[in-house]
């Protein structure tokens, strides 16, 4: 199966996902460090806390308590001391090195922006692609956990002995073959990650309920065919 059938699949089971909470590469910084593991509904939650009593502006964290953030971030995820500690030095970057504005990273070419926005605490390869995805900056299809596990039960890619290797060799499957279509990668990414997390759940998948499970190969080695 190739990528835009598997994703037609994944529209017709689900719908249009929901839109992402925001698209400003900030504040998909401070989305992705206001809480650690922690589901949708509890890190939108603290994210809005953080707004009303905060503010989202890299001076706003930068001047707030630390107390302040690690009460926001406390019992909607774990280490909650860690997350405000991330918050105020990825406010701390954003300051010293772009001034509080993150758009001029959004223009500089591929290679240069994922440098810059790895810089920022708690974005690796896979969230600067996102954060360049969500922008609307560059067509690459990024991936996260539950995206890149339905993607490697499928055959794309090959799972390798830590996540960076098995992200690079799915994402380079992908791209051979996937659409350049912003939107469409956008809701590529967004169907692919609820499906990892509705149906093909890490433990115990929903294989049944699967509307890929002819093409499967996870499925199919599991039942031994």
């Amino acid at each position: 199966m190739n990528l835009s059938s598997l994703v037609a699949k994944l529209k017709a089971k689900y719908g249009d996902p929901e839109r992402p909470p925001t698209t400003d590469p900030w504040e998909m910084i401070v989305w992705e460090n206001v809480v650690y593991l922690s589901d949708d509904e509890a890190r939108g939650s603290a994210f809005n806390d953080l707004k009303r009593t905060v503010g989202l502006k890299p001076r706003d964290i930068r001047a707030c308590p630390r107390e302040k953030l690690v009460g926001i971030a406390k019992g909607r995820g774990i280490l909650a001391d860690n997350c405000a500690d991330k918050l105020k030095d990825a406010a701390e970057i954003a300051m010293e090195e772009w001034g509080g504005d993150l758009r001029p990273i959004l223009e500089l070419p591929l290679r240069e922006a994922k440098k810059a926005l790895r810089a920022f605490p708690g974005i690796g390869d896979p969230g600067a692609e996102k954060i360049l995805l969500f922008t609307g900056t560059h067509p690459i299809l990024a991936l996260e956990s539950n995206g890149l596990r339905v993607l490697v039960r499928m055959g794309f890619g090959k799972e390798q002995r830590n996540y960076a290797a098995t992200y690079k060799s799915v994402r380079e499957d992908v791209e051979a073959e996937g659409p350049r279509d912003i939107p469409w990668l956008i809701r590529a990414h967004q169907l692919l990650r609820g499906h990892g997390q509705e149906t093909c759940k890490r433990s115990d998948p929903l294989c049944e309920e699967c509307p890929l499970i002819r093409e499967c190969a996870f499925y199919n080695t599991r039942r031994g065919r």
